[in-house]
């Protein structure tokens, strides 16, 4: 039976990661006949008054001025309004060509998402087949078609559990029980250690410490708007590499992940040829195990 190839994950935030502003801007918004500023001041203006997550009060909004509007409001009229979504230079073929990497280094390259925005938006994107899976926040829909309760709702700490539901592959969110059983580091399906986060600004931070604290990688991106901030995570030790957002083949970006690459599949190849060598002199005497011979 043919070996399976150690498996290299790419997390990534969305807004302003691999698009160029949060996703409801792009068509959303602009259908309330509204500007982002004045919904988003709506929106974190009533979370505030009524003590409610910043999440779960951006998606109460969007329902309530859909229906003040009466405007449609559906999955599907969701979906459409992710086509408009304008991604950073080099996004579209980011994926085909770092799985392509992966391959001539020896490793499956897999992509997810863990966002804060929401998912029907970005399974409207053009880019929404590239990954494995996308976890964001997303609504639940009666018979109707019509949204009446989060089905799940991603803040900046929440996006943590997802990091651990692809080390473990344990991927559907309903399921909590396997999620928290104990298994053993090396039955883990993702390593930490091969795991990269990107991400853009202060909503990707517990993400990004959790990353350098377990031995993953993480980049943050920037835009002239955002490039101080995102210099203060580098200066803070939040994040590993900061770069222009520009995914295009020979960026600066391309370059350094196709390291992380090769360091990471350098890394699985001795992490193999030392537990064989363990295994030949003691059976399965794993690293730190005390054995006698």
């Amino acid at each position: 039976m043919e070996k399976q190839m150690p498996i290299v994950a790419f997390l990534y935030d969305f807004d302003k990661t691999l698009c160029t502003t949060d996703m409801q801007d792009y068509a959303f918004i602009p259908s309330l006949g509204m500007t982002p500023s004045e919904f988003w001041a709506l929106a974190n203006g009533f979370g505030r008054r009524n003590r409610i997550d910043g999440i779960l009060a951006y998606m109460y909004t969007m329902i309530r001025e859909s229906e003040r509007k009466n405007l449609p409001f559906t999955r599907q009229d969701l979906v459409e309004k992710g086509r408009g979504i304008v991604l950073f230079p080099g996004v579209q073929d980011w994926f085909r060509r770092i799985n392509e990497f992966g391959r001539s280094q020896g490793v499956q390259v897999e992509h997810y998402i863990i966002s804060s925005g929401l998912r029907e938006i970005i399974e409207g994107s053009s880019i929404s087949g590239e990954f494995k899976e996308i976890y964001a926040s997303e609504f639940y829909y009666d018979e109707s078609g019509r949204p009446v309760w989060p089905k799940l709702a991603v803040n900046f700490t929440a996006k943590t559990q997802f990091v651990y539901r692809i080390n473990k592959g344990v991927l559907d969110v309903s399921d909590d029980k396997t999620l928290n059983d104990s298994m053993p580091d090396d039955s883990k399906r993702v390593p930490f250690t091969n795991m990269i986060y990107m991400g853009d600004g202060l909503s990707d931070v517990p993400c990004m410490k959790m990353m350098r604290a377990y031995g993953g990688q993480a980049i943050a991106v920037y835009q002239d708007s955002n490039r101080m901030g995102v210099e203060d995570l580098l200066a803070k030790g939040r994040v590993d590499f900061i770069f222009k957002a520009d995914y295009s083949e020979g960026t600066a970006l391309d370059l350094t992940v196709k390291n992380i690459i090769r360091k990471m599949a350098i890394s699985d190849q001795l992490w193999e040829e030392n537990t064989q060598q363990l295994r030949s002199i003691g059976g399965d005497v794993l690293p730190n195990q005390v054995g006698l011979f």
